[in-house]
């Protein structure tokens, strides 16, 4: 499933050369600044590559997934999307057996957000260190033991730990196998990368509908199951080369007196500007599946088609990511996530007016689909040396989530829910700003 790229001519106006390829090239972060060489998980080869002269190829790498582990592993995407839907439709049952506020139920969610965030950067801490089937194996074994602590804890405190605690794992799968599909196939890694995520989606889907089909007051039983379904994935890391990455080598103009280069200032900035479109663009998809169906409801539309536009949003979510998949291979990354934003901002101020909201909602979720996987090869593209910049923005990422609901909230109290989606279309069009910016940071410089 790898791919074995050729030694081939870059041209002076093509997009950078992607690093994911196998090769260790030489790139510019901004215009007239030297990034330094990279190196990349996915390859084991390494060359000097100049943009606008021939690349040198040495022995073809080793994979980093079979085929059976890039199953496995679009299998652990959807056991991770579906665990993270579980906690709203168990949320009856949980403040029946445990006689909890509504707030404190969703607690649960907010535990396996917090979860999220430590496991993403606890698992980063590691990378690099320690094989990557054991980080693997290790988060996929935290979600089980803490899926299943969460079905029989008896009481809230216990619950909250055992959430937390599969929310470890839930950070170590999704920081993990978004790093290795980053930089594992070569300049098809974005393509992959759509695909992994789509299977979230799928997850995200079927956690609830499994939720209805049992009944909320048997949610322990999910949970159990859930746990169970992880245990087979073990097996098939085997598939998943162990070595770690060969960690990128400092640029020849890094100065040894720690004072900040241009280089410094400028990669320091590329990384800001991406984690302030991550946080921003997730706070969206999560303010809209949100805030959807009350915004439809206060404009007029009765409460199943607004249950319904939700669902259709979340589908075609997990539909833009799949067909998002082929377009990769085509066009760049900057003019996906450009397209992308464009086409959010615009369907969110067409979502302003009452009739058009359902199709319009679901043209967000298209359009915001390929943003967060499409995102991370440019990330490694744009800062290769920078070995944390995939962590802190998937963690970024994370936290802009469970921001989202009360961040919007208040400003809602102040504007009212018809105004929810021009303010989310006001947040979209910073971030096609930001993306503008990052284009134009990130782009090569001419051959000289």
């Amino acid at each position: 499933m790898t791919d074995h790229p050729t030694a081939q001519r870059v041209q002076a106006d093509s997009p950078t050369p992607d690093p994911t390829d196998g090769t260790e090239t030489s790139t510019s972060l901004t215009n007239g600044v030297d990034t330094g060489p990279s190196a990349t998980v996915g390859a084991g080869t390494s060359t000097s590559t100049t943009v606008g002269a021939p690349s040198r190829t040495s022995a073809a790498p080793d994979p980093v997934f079979t085929t059976s582990a890039v199953v496995a592993s679009c299998v652990g995407f959807m056991l991770i999307g579906a665990l993270q839907a579980f906690y709203g439709p168990a949320i009856p049952a949980l403040r029946e057996e445990f006689g909890l506020s509504p707030s404190a139920a969703g607690l649960g969610l907010s535990a396996h957000f917090v979860g999220g965030v430590a496991g993403v950067l606890l698992f980063d801490r590691l990378y690099g260190r320690t094989g990557n089937r054991r980080i693997l194996a290790a988060s996929y074994l935290l979600m089980a033991v803490g899926s299943a602590g969460f079905a029989v804890a008896p009481n809230w405190p216990l619950a909250l730990a055992a959430a937390l605690l599969a929310g470890f794992g839930f950070g170590g799968i999704d920081y993990g196998l978004n790093q290795l599909f980053a930089v594992g196939f070569g300049h098809r890694s974005t393509a992959m990368l759509n695909v992994l995520n789509a299977h979230f989606g799928i997850g995200a889907i079927l956690g609830p509908v499994l939720i209805g089909v049992v009944g909320a007051e048997h949610y322990p039983v999910v949970f159990v199951v859930f746990a169970l379904a992880n245990l087979p994935l073990l097996f098939c890391l085997r598939g998943v080369r162990d070595s770690p990455p060969r960690l990128p080598q400092p640029s020849r103009h890094a100065t040894t007196a720690g004072a900040a280069t241009p280089a410094d200032r400028a990669l320091r900035s590329v990384l800001a500007v991406f984690v302030t479109l991550y946080v921003l663009h997730v706070g969206i998809e999560a303010g809209v599946g949100g805030w959807e169906p009350t915004h439809l409801e206060t404009v007029g539309h009765s409460a199943g088609v607004a249950a319904t536009a939700t669902s259709v949003y979340w589908l075609m979510m997990t539909v833009g990511r799949f067909l998002a998949a082929p377009i990769a291979l085509r066009f760049s990354a900057q003019t996906i996530i450009t397209v992308s934003c464009a086409g959010m901002t615009v369907c969110l101020l067409l979502a302003s007016v009452p009739d058009l909201a359902p199709f319009a909602y679901a043209g967000v979720g298209l359009f915001i689909a390929p943003i967060f996987p499409t995102g991370l090869p440019w990330l490694h593209r744009a800062a290769p040396h920078a070995r944390r910049a995939g962590a802190v923005v998937i963690a970024a990422s994370m936290t802009g989530g469970v921001a989202a609901g009360p961040a919007l909230g208040k400003v809602i109290e102040w504007s009212g829910v018809r105004a929810v989606p021009l303010l989310l279309a006001a947040v979209s069009a910073v971030c096609l700003a930001a993306t503008l910016w990052l284009t134009r940071a990130t782009r090569p410089n001419p051959a000289k």
